[in-house]
């Protein structure tokens, strides 16, 4: 699994974009799933310059790749393949949960993060939340924008609505083992990794132990 990092994310990134001064509200947009799934009180917390949201089919002009592009390798597939993985993923019901937080001022995204639900056989038929691949623009520092996504990734995978996941684990490096620790994550056995020929080379995220949460 990639690591998952709250990794700034450069103004000089090859895949931005012009900002506009248009704030895209959520009922002009088509959504990866119902943003009312998304905990009100991490709305309510919100830094008011900013907007939490699920992904939206549109989101690769605002600048999706160039926040992911911090993490690992992440070329630009051109907007007709990045819509079609987008449509791949949604057609998994219940099971990918992908959400970014847009500027209010250049409705350009400065957050994004996704949480993966895994069926299971064990506890009863039970789900787990894998938290992935989060990301927080450098810019917009100070404005717990890391702590949001966590806080809202971390509801998905918890709430009823979406089956109710026992456990939520995710990946971190060793400098950001304390953030997660402030949000309720404890560090739990260690992450093992490998690479597909093709792969080899490619740039790899760090190898880093594994965080969980409580059971």
């Amino acid at each position: 699994m990639p690591t998952t990092t709250i990794t700034p994310v450069s103004s000089s990134s090859s895949m931005s974009f012009s900002s506009s001064s248009s704030f895209t509200p959520n009922n002009k947009l088509d959504l990866f799933f119902s943003p009312d799934l998304i905990p009100a009180q991490v709305i309510a917390e919100l830094h008011p310059s900013v907007h939490l949201r699920p992904l939206s089919s549109t989101d690769y002009h605002r600048g999706h790749l160039s926040v992911l592009s911090v993490l690992t390798h992440a070329p630009d597939p051109g907007y007709s393949a990045w819509l079609k993985q987008y449509e791949a993923m949604r057609s998994s019901p219940n099971t990918y949960y992908p959400i970014v937080i847009i500027s209010k001022e250049t409705d350009r995204i400065v957050g994004a993060g996704t949480v993966i639900v895994e069926r299971k056989f064990l506890r009863g038929l039970g789900r787990v939340g894998h938290i992935e691949d989060i990301a927080v623009d450098k810019r917009e520092q100070g404005k717990k924008l890391g702590l949001r996504i966590i806080q809202a990734l971390t509801g998905l995978s918890e709430s009823r609505d979406i089956g109710g996941c026992y456990k939520t684990i995710l990946d971190c490096s060793d400098e950001n083992i304390p953030f997660y620790e402030k949000c309720g994550f404890e560090k739990k056995e260690n992450e093992m990794a490998k690479y597909a020929p093709e792969a080899a080379a490619l740039p790899k995220p760090k190898t880093t132990p594994k965080v969980k949460a409580k059971l």
